[in-house]
């Protein structure tokens, strides 16, 4: 019996340890309708190219911004209409993060994946929440947590849903900085879930800008390649037109070249380490 975990989403990509790399890519936030769509159609094209299953991402809400003055998104209603339009015109799988218990009923009548983000990863009722729509729930391992911890957050899902996958986005290594230890990604794959790899969150600097964050996004390809050497289920990448303007994460985020680029050489990787 094969030790990994499969997980199916939206009955047309199933994630694993030991089948081929996929990706999870788009904004940060959802900046404006016009730009998210023509990005997601950009995305799909080029991973339809490279032949690698794709789900789109994008927040509606960024609850978690440094400071209060600092763009959070379209807001709950307008950002799920704007997912649902880019689910449905490109038959694309997406992803978005919850930040409240409340939001969860709305959110899973449209994503096909909800993400738990990593600072509110230990938040039993939003954890529970998701677990209980039986979507797939992506936890992102909190930059505070030991890797064998992720364990508690996978009893709370377990009990009303088996559909988990853990993300691995760097941990805090003093003020203002993460690490990427990647053994945590080997000790969370004991667990047989699916494991995927944050390349764009792990270079963040968080508070770095003051009131922002920063980040190192020249070290997004290296990582990324260190992550495919060892194995996971799937890439999770921040992309934009123009990481320069983007209105968050833009320190961290990749533009369209470094993300054909880092597709390219991931999956010449990812064939090599997996034997396909």
């Amino acid at each position: 019996m094969n030790k990994f975990i499969k997980i199916k989403i939206a009955n047309k990509i199933v994630l694993a340890n030991d089948l081929p790399l996929s990706v999870i890519a788009g904004p940060c936030v959802i900046e404006n309708k016009k730009e998210t769509f023509d990005l997601a159609k950009k995305l799909k094209e080029i991973c339809l190219k490279e032949k690698i299953n794709f789900v789109f991402k994008a927040s509606y809400d960024k609850a978690n911004r440094s400071s209060i003055n600092s763009y959070r998104g379209p807001g709950l209603e307008k950002g799920l209409e704007i997912l649902a339009e880019i689910k449905e015109k490109l038959n694309v799988p997406v992803l978005t993060d919850v930040h409240c218990a409340c939001d969860v009923e709305k959110v899973a009548k449209v994503a096909d994946v909800i993400q738990i983000p990593a600072f509110l990863c230990r938040q039993t009722d939003l954890v529970v929440e998701c677990a209980k729509t039986k979507l797939p729930v992506n936890v992102k391992k909190g930059q505070f947590m030991a890797p064998e911890d992720i364990s508690q957050v996978i009893n709370k899902i377990k009990g009303f849903n088996n559909n988990i996958s853990l993300t691995e986005r760097g941990a805090s290594f003093g003020y203002r900085n993460l690490v990427v230890d990647y053994r945590s990604i080997e000790i969370m794959k004991q667990f047989g879930y699916p494991v995927i790899f944050d390349a764009t969150h792990s270079v963040q600097r968080p508070g770095g800008l003051g009131t922002a964050s920063g980040g190192d996004r020249q070290y997004v390809l290296p990582l990324a390649k260190a992550a495919s050497a060892i194995g996971v289920a799937a890439l999770f990448v921040e992309v934009h037109k123009n990481p320069d303007k983007a209105l968050s994460d833009g320190a961290n985020s990749i533009d369209i070249k470094m993300f054909k680029t880092m597709l390219n050489q991931t999956m010449k990787i990812d064939k090599l380490v997996k034997g396909f």
